[in-house]
C-alpha cells in the first residue's frame, strides 16, 4: 500500500531521531569528524607543501636548461658571438605532459642571440616567476652567465619558460598520495572505533541480557564486576532501586497478613450475630443483636481506617509532609470524640496539658497515631477506671503520654508487642 510523503517524512524523522540518540553514532561521528577536521587542515597544508615541492623542481629543470644553453654561447676568432641550442637544453622538459618550452638569450647590450624576443623576463635573476607570455601562464627564469672573449661586462642573459603542465602534474601526484594515506587513516580510524566501541559496549549488552531473562519475581543484585568501572555506579543504582522495589512488596505482604489476621475474627463475629439475629424470633432480643450487629461494624469500620493508615505508614509508601500540627490541640480533639464513649463506661477521661506544643509532621498519621493509642486505652480500661492524655514539651521536643489503669500487656508477651503478624 502507498503511503504518503508525510508517512515517509515522519519515518525518516524517527529513524534520524534514533540515530541522533544512538551512543555508537555519537562516538564515531566525533572520532571522524574530529579526524576529517584535522585531515581537512592536513590536506590544505599537503597542498601547499606539494605546490611548493611541485615549483621547486620546475625551477630546477629551468635552471639547468639555462646552464646548458649558457654553455653553448662562445666567441669565434672573428670576435662574433655564436651560439647553437643543444637538443638537451629543450628535452629535459619532455615529461609526457605537453608543455611548450620558450627560451630567449640576449647580450649585454639587449641584442638578440636566439629564441623569441618578446619572452619577459623575470625581475631578478636565479629565481622563478609566473608569467603571461602569448596568453597563457609559464614559468620563466633568467640566468646571467659570463662568457670568455665577450667584450664589455662579458655577460649574457638566458631566460627560459614553460607551461604549467609538468609542474601541475607534480602537485597533483604528491596531493593525491597524501589524500589517499589519510582517507586510509580516517577509514581506520572509523573501524577501530567502531570494534572498540563493540567490545566497551559489550558489558552493557551484557547487563541488557541478564535483566531481559530474570524473572519478574527475581530481584537480588547484579553484579557490579560486570560492567566497566565508569558503568558501576549504573549497576549500583539499579540494584539500590531493586532493593527499594523488594521493601515495598516486604512491605505490602506484611499490610496484607496484618489486614487478614486483624479482620478474620471481626468479620467472623459480625457474620455470627448475623445469623443470630435472623433466626431471633422475639423482638427485643432481635434488637439487642442488631445493636450488637451495628457495635462490631462500626469496630471493623474502625479497624479498616487504621489499617489504611497502617497501609500508608509503610516503608516505600510513606511520603514526608511538613504541616505545622498543635499536638495539644490534635489530641484535644480526639478526646472530645470519644468523651461519651468513656462516660457510658464510666472512664474518667483525663487531659494534662499546659500550652500549644507545636510539631511539624503529617497531620493525619499524627491524628491516627492519637486516635489508636486513646482508643487501645479505652479499649482494654475496664469501667470504673481512668485514661490519662499527658502533651508537653520538654527540652524542644514534644512528649505524648498515654496512660490508663488498665491490665497492659502481659510481661511474657511483650517482646512481641512491635513485632509484625505474619
Amino acid at each position: 500500500m502507498f503511503k504518503g510523503p508525510k508517512s515517509l517524512i515522519r519515518r525518516l524523522t524517527g529513524r534520524i531521531a534514533r540515530l541522533r540518540r544512538s551512543l555508537r553514532v555519537q562516538l564515531v561521528s566525533l572520532v571522524v569528524l574530529t579526524l576529517a577536521g584535522a585531515i581537512c587542515v592536513n590536506l590544505y597544508l599537503s597542498f601547499r607543501s606539494a605546490a611548493a615541492a611541485a615549483q621547486l623542481v620546475t625551477d630546477r629543470t629551468l635552471l639547468a636548461s639555462a646552464r646548458v644553453i649558457a654553455e653553448a654561447v662562445h666567441v669565434d676568432d672573428s670576435g662574433s658571438v655564436q651560439i647553437e641550442i643543444p637538443p638537451a637544453a629543450l628535452e629535459m622538459f619532455d615529461t609526457g605532459f605537453g608543455d611548450q618550452v620558450f627560451y630567449r638569450v640576449t647580450t649585454p647590450w639587449g641584442n638578440l642571440l636566439s629564441g623569441y624576443p618578446d619572452l619577459p623576463t623575470p625581475l631578478v635573476a636565479l629565481k622563478g616567476q609566473d608569467l603571461i607570455f602569448h596568453d597563457q601562464s609559464i614559468r620563466a627564469l633568467m640566468l646571467a652567465h659570463p662568457v670568455v672573449g665577450l667584450v664589455g661586462d662579458g655577460t649574457i642573459a638566458v631566460t627560459v619558460g614553460v607551461t604549467h603542465g609538468s609542474q601541475y602534474a607534480i602537485r597533483r601526484q604528491l596531493w593525491l598520495s597524501d589524500f589517499a594515506n589519510e582517507l586510509a587513516l580516517v577509514l581506520l580510524a572509523g573501524l577501530v572505533t567502531i570494534i572498540g566501541l563493540q567490545r566497551g559496549l559489550s558489558p552493557i549488552l551484557r547487563l541488557r541480557d541478564a535483566v531481559r531473562q530474570r524473572g519478574r519475581d527475581r530481584l537480588d543484585p547484579f553484579p557490579p564486576l560486570m560492567v566497566q568501572t565508569e558503568l558501576q555506579p549504573l549497576v549500583h543504582a539499579l540494584n539500590e532501586h531493586m532493593e527499594s522495589v523488594q521493601n515495598q512488596m516486604a512491605a505490602q505482604r506484611r499490610f496484607v497478613a496484618n489486614a487478614a489476621h486483624q479482620l478474620r475474627t471481626p468479620l467472623a463475629l459480625i457474620a455470627t450475630q448475623a445469623a443470630v439475629a435472623a433466626r431471633e424470633v422475639d423482638i427485643r432480643q432481635r434488637d439487642e443483636a442488631l445493636q450488637a450487629l451495628q457495635k462490631s461494624t462500626r469496630q471493623v469500620t474502625r479497624l479498616a481506617g487504621q489499617l489504611l493508615a497502617l497501609s500508608r505508614a509503610e516503608p516505600g509508601n510513606f511520603r514526608p509532609r511538613t504541616d505545622n500540627i498543635d499536638l495539644a490541640a490534635l489530641t484535644r480533639s480526639v478526646l472530645e470524640n470519644v468523651a461519651e464513649e468513656a462516660l457510658k463506661r464510666s472512664i474518667d477521661l483525663g487531659f494534662d496539658n499546659s500550652g500549644p506544643v507545636n510539631v511539624t509532621g503529617d497531620a493525619t498519621m499524627l491524628g491516627e497515631l492519637v486516635v489508636n493509642l486513646v482508643d487501645n486505652a479505652l479499649r482494654y480500661t475496664p469501667a470504673g477506671g481512668a485514661v490519662t492524655v499527658t502533651v508537653k514539651s520538654l527540652r524542644n521536643m514534644a512528649i505524648l503520654t498515654v496512660e490508663d489503669t488498665g491490665p497492659g500487656i502481659p510481661e511474657g508477651e511483650r517482646r512481641y508487642s512491635n513485632a509484625s503478624i505474619e
